[in-house]
C-alpha cells in the first residue's frame, strides 16, 4: 500500500496500518475517509473528497480493479464554525510547517496549528514584515526566505514546465509557492499548512463586495468550481520538491460551516470574510484577525519582480509575450 497525504475516520487520524485493516476488512468504511489523500493498494485506488491530493482518479472517488465502486464522502455533523476550523487544524497539525504570510487566512492557522512558520519574498517586502509581527504576536519560530531577483528568473523555467496552460496571475502564484515549498523542505518538512480556499469559501476578494445578492451567490459557485484548477497547480510545484500542502480551508468541515452562513452574511457592511474573522479574532489580535493583506503573489513582490525581468527582456507591456518566450526557449 502506498498512501500519499493523511486519512482520518469519524474525527481519528488513522495509521497506515489500520487504514490496510480497514481496506481488508471493511472496505465499506473506505467510502466514509476524511483526510487529503491519494491511496494505491495492490488492487484498488481513493482519493480524498475534494481531490486537495493529486492522483489518478477523480476527487471523491473509489476504484478497485479498474472500475468506480463507491465516492468518498465522509459524514459530519454541520457544526460551528469555529469549532469546525479549530478541528480541521487539529487534524493536521502533528507535521509540517505553516506558509505564515501575515493575512487573517494564513495567521489563524498559525495560532491553531502551533506549528513551525515560514515566510518568503524580496527583501523587504510586505509578507515578510507582518509575517514577522504576527509570528511575534503568536510567540512562533519563523524562518524568512528572501529571495533574490536570480533565484526568481531561474525559477521560471522550472514553474512554467510544471503548470499546463499559465497566466502571468498563475505563474506568479505558483512562482510564490514554488519557493514556499523549496524552503519548507530545505528545513525537513513535506506537509505545509496553508490559507488557501479562505477567499472562495469567505468571499475575500474585492469583488465580492459590491455584488447583489444573485450575483454574490454565482461568484461564491464559480469561485469555489475554480480551486479544483488551483490546486493542481499548486500541488504540481510543491510536489516538485516532494512536498504538498494542506489546507485547513478546504476540510468538509469548514466548507460545510461556510456553506450554511448566507452569502451576504460573508461579505458584509464592507467587511469580506467577515465571519472568518469574527472567529480569528479570539485567537489573534483585533488588528491582525481584520487586516486587508495582499495576495501572495502581491505581498511577496514576485510579481512586481516577474514584470520587471519582462521588461528587462524587451517586453514592456505584455508579461504574457515573456512567458510565451521563456517556454518557447525551452522547447
Amino acid at each position: 500500500m502506498i498512501l500519499k497525504g493523511w486519512i482520518e475516520l469519524d474525527g481519528e487520524v488513522l495509521s497506515p496500518d489500520e487504514v490496510l485493516e480497514i481496506i481488508s476488512l471493511r472496505p465499506g468504511d473506505v467510502t466514509r475517509f476524511g483526510g487529503e489523500f491519494f491511496l494505491t493498494t495492490e488492487t484498488c485506488l481513493a482519493r480524498d473528497h475534494f481531490g486537495i491530493m493529486p492522483g489518478l482518479i477523480p476527487p471523491g472517488s473509489f476504484w478497485c480493479h479498474g472500475r468506480k465502486v463507491g465516492d468518498i464522502s465522509p459524514v459530519i455533523r454541520t457544526g460551528d464554525l469555529d469549532g469546525a476550523i479549530t478541528e480541521a487544524v487539529r487534524l493536521r497539525s502533528a507535521e509540517g510547517v505553516t506558509a505564515l504570510s501575515g493575512g487573517v487566512d494564513s495567521a489563524m492557522v498559525a495560532a491553531l496549528a502551533r506549528r513551525p512558520c515560514l515566510v518568503i519574498g524580496v527583501k523587504g517586502s510586505h509578507d515578510i514584515i507582518r509575517a514577522q509581527k504576527v509570528a511575534r504576536e503568536l510567540n512562533l519560530p519563523l524562518t524568512v526566505r528572501e529571495v533574490r531577483p536570480a533565484d526568481i528568473e531561474a525559477a521560471l523555467p522550472r514553474v512554467l514546465r510544471l503548470i499546463i496552460d499559465p497566466s502571468p496571475v498563475d505563474l506568479a502564484i505558483a512562482t510564490t509557492l514554488f519557493f514556499v515549498a523549496e524552503t519548507a523542505r530545505s528545513l525537513g518538512y513535506r506537509r505545509i499548512l496553508t490559507g488557501q480556499g479562505a477567499d472562495e469559501i469567505f468571499g475575500g476578494y474585492a469583488r465580492y463586495a459590491d455584488l447583489s445578492l444573485p450575483d454574490l451567490e454565482e461568484t461564491f459557485a464559480r469561485d469555489f468550481s475554480s480551486l479544483s484548477r488551483q490546486g493542481a497547480r499548486d500541488q504540481a510545484v510543491a510536489g516538485y520538491h516532494g512536498a504538498w500542502l494542506s489546507m485547513p480551508y478546504l476540510d468538509i468541515r469548514v466548507v460545510c460551516a461556510a456553506a450554511e452562513i448566507p452569502p451576504v452574511e460573508r461579505v458584509s457592511e464592507g467587511i469580506r470574510k467577515r465571519p472568518l474573522r469574527e472567529v480569528a479574532a479570539r485567537y489573534l489580535t483585533r488588528e491582525t484577525a481584520y487586516y486587508e493583506k495582499k495576495a501572495m503573489q502581491y505581498g511577496s513582490g514576485i510579481w512586481k519582480e516577474i514584470k520587471r525581468l519582462a521588461r528587462q527582456n524587451g517586453y514592456q507591456n505584455s508579461v504574457s509575450e515573456y512567458i510565451h518566450n521563456i517556454r518557447r526557449l525551452e522547447e
